[in-house]
């Protein structure tokens, strides 16, 4: 497991009037990386963002572009979000059969290759892949919407990939994304994830951008 942890904002939850000064504020706060939720309202209910976003998002901040793509068909959108400026692109196990040779081609472009899956979703389905992938992500919420509550039963499933990647000796990184907030950040840091993914924990609250990466943080390491 990587010794040192990754706080990713995702911007699903900022303020879009505002999205160059809160880019700002998320990275003079400490975040890690920028997290992209990417979705196409066919493989999941809600419609998000595009290459479009990223690109501006790149011209805005210099910290790294995390892009989920929660799409059907993701091998058509790998080459416009790498040249808008992703560093990493992570693709569900549900919608590529050819997992295998999607994540060789994210690497192809010069990206960290990650794959995600549901909570329905068993952790076997990643086997096959792990020596593909640089990113593993565990969906602690059905994707869609931000502001979701955290699933707990999912705390067995991080920690089910967690030993599988020890197994193997992977330095991949374990990242997980819903419902995290400083409560649960701790939970998901015992089973073993090391990037968390915030929305509302970071962008709604109460005392701004900053104090919520500051609490995420100070959880962390109470």
């Amino acid at each position: 497991m990587n010794t040192s942890v990754l706080i990713a904002p995702s911007i699903l939850s900022a303020d879009f009037t505002r999205l160059g000064e809160q880019l700002a504020a998320v990275e003079d706060a400490g975040a890690d990386w920028i997290h992209v939720d990417v979705m196409d309202g066919h493989f999941v209910p809600n419609l998000t963002m595009g290459p479009f976003i990223v690109e501006h998002v790149r011209r805005a901040t210099r910290l790294p572009i995390d892009v989920h793509l929660m799409v059907e068909n993701p091998e058509s959108l790998l080459e416009p979000f790498a040249r808008a400026g992703a560093a990493n692109l992570t693709i569900h196990v549900e919608t590529c059969p050819n997992a295998g040779e999607v994540l060789t081609r994210i690497r192809s472009l010069g990206c960290r290759a990650g794959l995600t899956l549901n909570p329905v979703t068993p952790a076997s389905a990643l086997a096959d892949h792990l020596s593909l992938a640089d990113l593993l992500l565990v969906m602690t919420v059905h994707p869609g919407y931000s502001g979701q509550s955290f699933m707990p039963d999912m705390v067995a499933k991080i920690a089910e990939v967690r030993q599988m990647l020890d197994e193997l000796h992977s330095p991949a990184w374990l990242e997980v994304d819903g419902g995290i907030s400083p409560g649960t950040i701790v939970q998901t840091r015992a089973a073993g994830a090391d990037v968390f993914v915030a929305a509302n924990a970071i962008f709604k609250h109460p005392q701004g951008i900053a104090a919520g990466i500051s609490d995420l943080r100070a959880a962390l390491h109470s």
